[in-house]
């Protein structure tokens, strides 16, 4: 049965993919969205237009009524410049202060949505070595777990209305379109490929299509709320994962990256980067959600072949 969804941050990455797959499956979609440009053809594709300040609900708030479900997916992105004072407030700020007035428009409106969907990520573990994470670990505390933390408590507000919630903790996603396959693909190509800091650290990924696939279970799985772990069952170690793509690609995988390198060229993000940790997804396979690519090899490899 179709459904009526609103979706923000349409333009990401993850966004457009999961837009696209929102409409082939017949759903009605509302995008709100900061920058119109370049998205009006998608009008005709059972999708509506919506200009979005967050921070001014009166223009959004009457869009919300009757809709089954709200994805938000907007924030500004993490790797987009270096971590200074102001950028690391526009981060913090566009995730939980859109966040919560939108928590606020939904518990004003008449007819309110069954669901918020929220993104959030598994840095919100931090830094935690070899420990297996549960979505009832302890949360980090650094810069980006704080963000997640705080990012998950304004989404749980919805909760006091009826209201379900799902925050996603997801990890990096792998696509040839961008994010963070995209970036290790370039130092393999050039032959000097290998694993960024010392190679011990877990590194929690997840093929792009599992991710959408994970988007649209949460969607219709009812019982399932609260925070979930998005990643791929099966980690790897970053070495693990440097050795695996060398060996698709034909290519040497050995030329480590230290971390004060990182460091000098890409700011405080570098400790999120090089964090470690090895995620379980069991409250999602309990759910009964299946992956398609549980293998990194298998992942990769259809990925490359794209």
């Amino acid at each position: 049965m179709s459904k009526k969804i609103i979706l923000t941050g349409a333009t990401g990455l993850i966004g457009q993919k999961l837009h696209a797959k929102l409409v082939e499956q017949g759903d009605e979609v509302t995008i709100f969205t900061r920058k119109s440009n370049g998205l009006e053809h998608n009008i005709l594709n059972n999708t509506e237009i919506i200009q979005w300040n967050y921070n001014n609900s009166d223009e959004w708030q009457p869009h919300i009524e009757g809709k089954d479900a709200i994805i938000h997916l907007a924030g500004a992105n993490l790797a987009a410049r270096r971590w200074n004072d102001k950028y690391k407030r526009e981060i913090y700020n566009s995730r939980i202060l859109s966040t919560r007035n939108i928590v606020n428009a939904i518990k004003s409106s008449k007819i309110k949505p069954e669901l918020l969907l929220t993104t959030s990520a598994v840095g919100i573990y931090g830094d935690r070595g070899d420990e297996l994470l549960s979505e009832d670990s302890k949360n980090g505390n650094d810069f980006l777990a704080q963000v997640c933390n705080d990012w998950e408590d304004e989404a749980a507000k919805v909760e006091e209305s009826g209201i379900r919630r799902i925050s996603l903790r997801i990890g990096p996603v792998l696509s040839k379109d961008g994010g963070a396959l995209k970036r290790i693909l370039i130092p393999f190509k050039l032959f000097v490929g290998g694993p960024l800091g010392n190679g011990n650290q877990w590194f929690p990924w997840i093929h792009e299509e599992d991710v959408l696939s994970i988007f649209i279970h949460v969607l219709n799985k009812k019982s399932l709320k609260g925070p979930v772990n998005a990643s791929s069952p099966t980690p790897v170690t970053m070495k693990q994962f440097a050795n695996t793509l060398g060996k698709l690609m034909k290519r040497p995988a050995f030329f480590s990256v230290p971390k004060f390198i990182i460091k000098l060229v890409a700011g405080e993000i570098t400790d999120s980067v090089l964090s470690s940790q090895r995620i379980s997804v069991t409250k999602l396979l309990n759910s009964g959600f299946k992956f398609r690519f549980e293998d990194l090899e298998k992942a990769l490899k259809n990925l490359l072949d794209k």
